[in-house]
């Protein structure tokens, strides 16, 4: 998926710099963006905060609280933020874009697009459009309940897809839920799409074969000819589920994503083949979404992800990448977290991957 950061910038007009006559608070304000656009999202979010301490009643910082909240996937936080910055300027464009693309994610798109509706923003039309389609899609479809899940799809066509789904997600939960040693506290919804439709909605590099942003999303791309990839396409997804009731606030993104393929299915023999053919890729170069990524490049930060996760897997335990995963959640930082829960430092880690 594309990053967080390369969304909002698509959906969202350029934030100003807040109006402000204190020096100091033009300097915190900008470093905080810096931050922000370099993909430390946590420094943003602290830096802002220090802002906001001097000058409360500055829309535009209370906007950038937000967006570092949003980018660090803290939606009830960024929400909370973007209230505060409405009641101070209600006309403040910025935060009713950014209150949309909260909403959305949140998965309350009526809301969200009547937010879009009342800006009358040529800039913001183009998501404005899309989610109308995929709000007309939701009307069409129907729903099949299963366990810890309920499937949309669209029409009698789409029927023993979706059961297959259901089944097949339920296994994905058994296995993987055992591993971890965690399981899902809701309903997670998962939404079965043509392969244009989840283009169309999710805007997802062609590569992806699934999303997950609240909601997990497939494109059945002829899943009954092969059920193979669809276990593991769903097994992968809900594994994203799943980690996300762990930790609320984003984490690096080559554990989230090694966490889900290495236990999306049982071999990683392709992973040790594409990472013997290419030069090593050190974890820390994989912190950020994958999304900008070619084919096979993208290939290779999956590789190399799963093949670091299965070693911690092997030699931590699943509870203990769980534990690490709850404590990045809580804000623990990284090499702190690392250190206590897989009992080595991460450098020390990463240097015997290679």
């Amino acid at each position: 998926m594309k990053s967080l950061l390369l969304l909002v910038a698509l959906a969202l007009a350029a934030p100003c710099l807040a109006q402000t006559s204190d020096p100091r608070i033009a300097i915190m304000e900008r470093a905080a963006w810096d931050a922000l656009n370099a993909g430390q999202t946590k420094t943003a979010a602290e830096i802002f905060q220090k802002a906001l301490a001097s000058d409360p009643d500055n829309a535009e910082l209370h906007v950038g609280a937000a967006m570092a909240a949003y980018a660090d996937r803290r939606d009830d936080d960024a929400k909370s933020a973007l209230g505060r910055a409405l009641a101070l300027n209600p006309k403040l464009v910025s935060a009713r874009q950014l209150m949309g693309q909260v909403l959305h994610r949140q998965g309350d798109l009526l809301s969200a697009i009547r937010i879009y509706e009342a800006l009358n923003d040529t800039r913001s039309q183009a998501t404005l459009d899309r989610w109308r389609r995929e709000f007309d899609l939701q009307l069409r479809m129907q729903q099949a309940f299963g366990g810890h899940f309920a499937v949309s799809f669209e029409g009698p066509a789409e029927e023993e897809l979706a059961r297959k789904a259901v089944e097949s997600l339920d296994r994905s939960m058994a296995r993987i839920c055992s591993v971890l040693n965690t399981y899902p506290t809701r309903t997670i919804p998962v939404v079965l799409y043509t392969t244009e439709q989840f283009t169309d909605i999710t805007r997802a590099p062609s590569w992806a074969a699934g999303a997950y942003d609240g909601t997990i999303r497939v494109p059945m791309r002829g899943a009954l000819d092969d059920e193979h990839e669809l276990d593991r396409v769903l097994a992968h997804e809900f594994t994203h589920a799943l980690v996300h009731t762990l930790a609320k606030s984003a984490i690096p993104t080559w554990l989230n994503e090694g966490i889900a393929t290495a236990l999306e299915a049982g071999s990683l023999d392709w992973a040790e083949r594409r990472v013997s053919e290419a030069r090593p890729v050190p974890l820390s170069a994989l912190r950020r979404s994958f999304g900008q990524f070619s084919g096979a490049q993208a290939a290779l930060a999956y590789a190399t992800s799963a093949l670091a996760v299965r070693r911690m897997l092997d030699e931590a335990g699943g509870f203990a990448v769980a534990n690490l995963v709850r404590d990045l959640g809580d804000g623990v930082d990284f090499d702190t977290a690392f250190t206590h829960r897989i009992q080595r430092s991460f450098d020390d880690f990463q240097a015997a991957l290679h």
